[in-house]
């Protein structure tokens, strides 16, 4: 089978990770990933920004639970990595080009032999005080808004196996 067909076919959501830290080699490799993602009129108008430091992504994921309603469990899953892309504000495709950078870090990461999730909440809540306080120590502008996260590190188990009932059709 064509290598990147397989890779797409087999990279799941995970949602457990071990402790095991990515090399930054691998981040930057990530980010790059990113970069080259299909944009909106190629306008590019988004950051990314790589957290590595555990306590910042505790205090993002308390915070961003908080908002949320979430119990005090919630933890993106202890990460060994977040990337977040955010945009202007006031770009109207930024959702779009944010997912496109997402799928490009996911199927990156899974090639790696590295778990990935989306981390979507977020989306929303990013003018929260708590939310938006952590964010700017980040360095995420304040004219950003964050659609999506990557929790990102090495699988602590094995993967679920994929949902093939989505419905396909071919016309014509």
């Amino acid at each position: 089978m064509n290598p990147i067909i397989e890779n797409i076919l087999t990279r799941r959501s995970c949602r457990a990770y071990t402790d095991k830290p990515i090399p930054r080699e691998d981040i930057e490799a990530l980010l790059t990933c990113a970069r080259y993602a299909p944009s909106a009129n190629n306008r590019r108008l988004w950051k990314f920004t790589a957290v590595l430091d555990q306590a910042l992504i505790q205090r993002l994921a308390k915070a961003v639970g908080a908002a949320v309603g979430a119990d005090e469990s919630y933890c993106f899953y202890h990460p060994a990595a977040l990337i977040i892309p955010s945009s202007q504000e006031d770009y109207p495709y930024g959702r779009e080009d944010n997912a496109c950078a997402l799928e490009n870090i996911f199927l990156a990461a899974h090639s790696l032999g590295l778990g990935s999730v989306w981390i979507n909440q977020a989306f929303g809540n990013c003018h929260n005080a708590e939310i938006r306080a952590v964010l700017a120590e980040l360095g995420v502008p304040e004219n950003h808004v964050v659609y999506g996260m990557a929790a990102l590190g090495y699988p602590a188990g094995e993967l679920p196996e994929p949902d093939k009932s989505a419905d396909t059709a071919i016309v014509g």
